[in-house]
């Protein structure tokens, strides 16, 4: 592939902005990863630019359209057009990082080469313009045949810059499924425990990254030979050799866990509780007389380490209850279930969840056994069960009865505890049979048991 042969298509109000910039005598071009998923056949997220011309000359340039001051002082503003955001950003030449993530100062120049330079990775290095063609000083089109993550010049200079950059660069490699260039890994290892100065936040959407592309196995992986992951996740470091000493495994718990994470389809939620699934087991691994290994609760040890990683990664509560929930059931074989108890098992799974869970199941079980032993049966007949009840659209919680506490009060009941209690022993009773669900009946149910409780101590059905 020859640098003069590549051409990229670029968005119309893209095209719009470099010939705005074009017509007022400045440069312009589109650089980073929008050039390198252009030429890798991606569609990029994002369209950045890059320019000679400094903030306040943007500004006048772009007066007839919004402009956001979104990096104003470090030479960056955002401009709207068509409803869409794209940034647009000096020629610049970092300063001195004196936290290992910001430079303290940047300093504005007219040499595309120098703002190039100051890059973390030679595919990120890469400019173009329709006008000029690609601008490749470092090697980045080279790197993509090689299928390499390099560091643009000096790797220790350029992860002493941004700490986080470590962690980008097993995304990538990850993500884009190339190796990392020995000057660069040998630099991530050798600075590996400097990432404990990123923020949680900034570990954690890098993380996720990871665990959605096409084989996590990869980067965690990578995050343990580089040795990010014992700063990053020590629980899941842990597991890492713990051999299982029972038939049904074949492989360490790290690496079960990993063919398990591979196992499941691109869902945040579910690869979280497939990464967390079995880290309870090294904290709770008996042998039995026979010498075999047995985790007893380990589901329930598992959803507390999961809930402590989660939150100290700052995940919304939401997400971590699911993933907990996840980890928690995943050992859970049910059959022959009444639909009372598959009422239960939905609520506490979570209608929302539940699929994932099946998912998990059968990608734990895909993962330990033989391809002529698996058998998923159970599981399926289970899941043809649980959606019947969800289809027919059966009453599962409190909501979905036909009175609520309003109706209760009008009985004469008073607000507070008792009608949540009354609520909770009517629903029981219409787990038991949905056709009890009627306003009529359950009024006068509770009529009935409101006029009993006058003259006993407890309200019981």
């Amino acid at each position: 592939m020859k640098n003069s042969e590549i051409k990229i298509k670029m968005p119309i109000n893209v095209k719009k902005i470099l010939s705005i910039l074009y017509f007022e005598g400045c440069a312009g071009y589109i650089v980073g990863g929008c050039v390198r998923d252009s030429i890798l056949g991606l569609i990029p997220k994002d369209w950045d630019i890059c320019t000679n011309c400094i903030p306040e000359e943007m500004l006048h340039i772009f007066s007839s359209f919004k402009v956001i001051l979104t990096g104003f002082k470090h030479g960056t503003v955002t401009v709207v057009i068509g409803g869409e955001n794209y940034e647009i950003t000096t020629y610049r030449i970092d300063g001195d990082y004196i936290d290992g993530r910001h430079p303290e100062e940047v300093i504005f120049t007219d040499k595309l080469k120098e703002d190039l330079r100051r890059r973390d990775f030679t595919i990120n290095a890469m400019a173009y313009n329709d006008r000029v063609g690609l601008i490749d000083y470092y090697g980045g089109v080279q790197d993509i045949l090689d299928k390499k993550i390099r560091c643009v010049g000096d790797p220790l200079e350029r992860f002493k810059e941004d700490y986080l950059r470590m962690l980008r660069g097993v995304r990538l490699a990850t993500q884009l499924e190339y190796n990392l260039e020995s000057g660069t890994f040998d630099a991530i290892k050798e600075l590996c425990g400097n990432i404990i100065n990123i923020s949680v936040e900034r570990i954690r959407e890098e993380l996720n990254e990871i665990l959605l592309s096409r084989a996590p196995s990869v980067g965690f992986r990578l995050l343990n030979v580089t040795g990010l992951l014992k700063y990053i996740m020590p629980e899941l470091e842990t597991c890492i050799g713990f051999e299982q000493h029972n038939p049904y495994h074949h492989e360490d718990v790290f690496n079960h866990t990993l063919s398990v994470v591979d196992n499941t389809e691109s869902d945040l939620i579910l690869r979280l509780a497939a990464l967390f699934h079995d880290i309870g087991k090294p904290e709770t691994f008996v042998l039995d007389a026979r010498g075999v290994g047995r985790f007893f609760n380990h589901s329930v040890i598992g959803a507390e380490i999961a809930e402590d990683i989660m939150k100290r990664l700052k995940y919304d509560s939401k997400s971590i209850e699911q993933v907990a929930i996840l980890v928690k059931e995943h050992m859970s074989r049910y059959e022959n279930l009444s639909d009372k108890a598959m009422k239960r098992f939905i609520n506490r799974v979570g209608q929302d969840n539940i699929n994932r869970l099946f998912k998990l199941q059968i990608a734990d079980i895909e993962a330990i056994a033989e391809e002529e032993e698996i058998d998923v049966r159970g599981i399926l007949k289970l899941k043809g069960e649980v959606e019947r009840i969800i289809n027919e659209k059966q009453p599962l919680t409190v909501k979905d009865l036909k009175i609520d506490g309003y109706d209760l009060m009008e009985l004469g009941i008073p607000e507070g505890r008792l009608i949540g209690t009354i609520l909770e022993e009517l629903l029981e009773m219409v787990l038991e049979d949905p056709e009890t669900n009627k306003k009529d009946t359950l009024m006068k149910i509770a009529r009935e048991k409101s006029d009993s409780q006058e003259n006993n101590s407890g309200f019981r059905f």
